[in-house]
């Protein structure tokens, strides 16, 4: 179901790090910051730890870091002024997420080179025009660009090559021509495609032109399957045994959670309320008391702004019970709140693209420029009250159609059995 309306003028190495339970944890917004070179409090944590490769006292560097309109992040960096053995790898600052994700960037300029990646140690890298992958867990993460993960895997396959050549083997040859390939990837004389695949969540590549579309850049979010949860370690919680029916709906049910943006112990309070002139839904919203992020869950939407050219995809600002204006203001917080993007570090033009943004944002919400807001949700579970109802309000469009193959895809319906599923469960018994 797609709703839109137009808003009118009128009346937002190994190392050893001591134990985090002596001493209480700093405030999240001190403890990661976005890279800034003015900032003199932010500087690298040192350790000094064991080389594994000499078995010398070497030293570890660790930065908590930000990364622009995704999470935060662990960069580590060892090295052994002995042997001169050194490594670097990035770690997710947060959990495992809810769903996996699929990036599929389209590389057409050698602008698209240099966007930041962000690639955990499970995730899979692949370049379908040379048939080319790299498995999961056969890398450490990594904090780099698109031309790092090519000359990374440049590096990779080079590594052993002198040894191949020295006993004459077949395969050296092959992997000199496929090194070639790699390289003319990198100047980007034809058009290819990158996809990361992380059934963690916890990978992230650039979108140059955010809070705006980027349509080189395709996000996929996936239910994980079996095999991927039992990679990632996760287990199936048992199943929980069926509670006595009870009328809920004048009851507000709490359980306890994590915060999803700390980790930190929080309530969520579920009801059930009926909205008129649409259906009876369940309201589940989560506030946590330790950094004041308040979220309600339903994050099948996705939200345009023709006017300003912004689109905002499914799950990236949450479900949210609430007025136009404020849904509006959480948006234009989104923005403008990340101190990476328009910090001293960022990028002019960003930076600028991201204040008129902002503006122009602030006059719709003061009534000031007319704009029309569309909200798409091939699940069917968004609304957009009409004050004329039950009479058809001439400001508002409520469109109905029938969902793609690839929103049935994401919704996790193409793989549901709603015919003959009985049959099935008979035979197994």
């Amino acid at each position: 179901m797609a709703a839109s309306g137009a808003v009118e003028p009128g009346p937002p190495g190994a190392a050893v790090a001591p134990s985090p339970a002596l001493a209480p944890p700093p405030a999240p917004d001190h403890l990661f910051r976005p890279i800034s070179a003015e900032d003199e409090e932010q500087q690298p944590t040192e350790i000094e730890s064991l080389c594994m490769n000499c078995y010398c006292n070497g030293m570890t560097r660790l930065l908590l870091t930000k990364i622009p309109f995704f999470r935060e992040i662990i960069v580590s960096s060892f090295s052994c002024e002995h042997c001169g053995w050194n490594n670097t790898e990035i770690q997710s600052a947060g959990r495992v997420q809810d769903q996996g994700v699929r990036y599929t960037l389209t590389v057409r300029a050698p602008e698209d080179m240099n966007r930041e990646v962000v690639k955990t140690d499970s995730a899979t890298t692949r370049i379908p025009e040379l048939d080319f992958e790299i498995p999961a867990f056969s890398q450490k993460g990594a904090l780099t660009t698109v031309e790092g993960l090519i000359t990374r895997a440049i590096s990779g396959l080079e590594q052993d090559q002198p040894a191949r050549r020295a006993n004459k083997d077949a395969t050296a040859e092959r992997i000199d021509e496929f090194i070639v390939k790699l390289k003319e990837l990198k100047q980007v004389a034809s058009p290819f495609t990158l996809i990361i695949d992380d059934p963690s969540g916890n990978s992230f590549v650039e979108n140059p032109h955010a809070p705006q579309k980027d349509d080189s850049l395709v996000i996929t979010h996936y239910n994980r399957t079996q095999h991927q949860k039992e990679m990632l370690g996760l287990q199936e919680e048992a199943p929980a045994e069926k509670p006595e029916e009870e009328d809920l709906r004048n009851e507000v049910l709490q359980f306890n959670t994590n915060c999803p943006e700390c980790n930190a112990p929080a309530q969520t309070n579920m009801k059930l309320v009926q909205i008129p002139h649409f259906k009876e839904v369940i309201i589940m919203a989560t506030n946590c008391e330790n950094c004041g992020h308040r979220t309600n869950e339903s994050e099948t939407c996705s939200v345009e702004i023709p006017e300003l050219e912004f689109e905002l995809g499914m799950a990236v600002l949450g479900g949210k019970f609430t007025t136009l204006e404020g849904l509006l203001k959480d948006i234009r917080e989104l923005v403008t709140k990340n101190p990476f993007t328009l910090g001293d570090s960022s990028n002019p033009c960003q930076k600028e693209r991201l204040q008129e943004f902002s503006q122009k944002m602030d006059q719709i919400i003061e009534g000031n420029m007319k704009a029309h807001f569309i909200m798409d949700d091939p699940a069917g579970n968004s609304y957009l009250q009409n004050v004329y109802a039950p009479e058809d309000d001439p400001e508002m469009k409520v469109e109905r159609y029938k969902r793609t193959f690839d929103q049935n895809e994401e919704l996790g319906l193409n793989d549901m059995k709603t015919e003959g599923y009985e049959a099935g469960l008979a035979s197994q018994r």
